[in-house]
């Protein structure tokens, strides 16, 4: 079982909840994204990048690297749109997603309403060079407004944000978050390797395989409106539970009912 974490957060999102998927039998990985923590680039001349599809080339890589055939997958925010895409390219080694917060790329991104376009405001921001000047200034600062909005008040204390934020002093977290939402938005073009990968995802209407998505409803990111249409992406065993009273982090929101699901999900309980 793949573990991969969103954005701005890091690996220990999965702290309280991957000890209780390996409990129930499952050999669980929580790898830390390019650009995040401890990771660094071997290569100094490799571009900075974040698109989706790189990202899956990263956990394939890693994969392969451990001889792992076959798996499943869970991932939040980013890691949501990653676990889609290792499913879009390896279709024969991926058995099932679970997607957390963040909706599928399947058959490309429309532009959203202005009601999610204002809520995509940060999106637009890194877009411009002011907005990357100040990225560049105070990066813990951007990350933390983002965790006071995208979930009710008082979800976190500030001593868990130092420790996460760590991981954004990593010296390429900047240039592969930057990239990350400027590619999606075609403001930027993706990571050359990956190219295929991101054609192949916005060709791709719908997947079949068994599909676990999980969603706070006071998520303060994502409009519930914007949710509607994920189950029409999946045309398989396909189930969607959302969670009372939690936003936009259910792994360090509500871990214990997050991997109660996973391990239902994973064991074939459900949907």
């Amino acid at each position: 079982m793949l573990l991969l974490h969103g954005w701005p957060d890091d690996a220990s999102t999965w702290d309280d909840v991957a000890p209780s998927v390996a409990g129930a039998g499952y050999r669980v990985l929580v790898p830390t994204l390019r650009g995040f923590g401890a990771t660094r680039f071997r290569n100094g001349a490799s571009p900075r990048t974040g698109n989706s599809g790189i990202h899956a080339i990263d956990m394939m890589a890693l994969m392969d690297a451990l001889g792992i055939e076959r798996f499943s997958v869970a991932g939040h925010d980013w890691g949501s749109n990653i676990a889609e895409a290792l499913a879009v390219g390896w279709p024969d080694r991926v058995e099932r997603i679970t997607m957390l917060s963040t909706p599928p790329r399947l058959g490309g991104m429309p532009t959203p309403t202005f009601e999610q376009a204002q809520l995509y405001w940060y999106h637009w921001f890194m877009a411009t060079p002011r907005g990357e000047q100040a990225v560049r200034a105070d990066p813990h600062g951007f990350a933390h407004i983002h965790w006071e909005n995208w979930a009710p008040a008082d979800w976190f204390d500030e001593a868990t944000f130092r420790r996460v934020a760590r991981s954004f002093d990593n010296p390429d977290w900047i240039d592969v978050t930057l990239h990350s939402y400027r590619s999606r938005w075609e403001n930027a073009a993706p990571d050359p390797r990956s190219e295929w990968l991101e054609t192949k995802i916005k060709a791709t209407a719908t997947l079949s395989l068994p599909t676990l998505f999980i969603k706070g409803d006071v998520d303060g990111v994502t409009r519930q409106e914007s949710f509607a249409t994920v189950p029409k992406k999946f045309d398989g065993p396909f189930e969607m539970v959302g969670l009372p009273g939690v936003g936009h982090f259910p792994t360090r929101e509500a871990p214990a009912k997050v991997a109660d699901l996973l391990i239902h999900f994973l064991n074939g309980d459900r949907p």
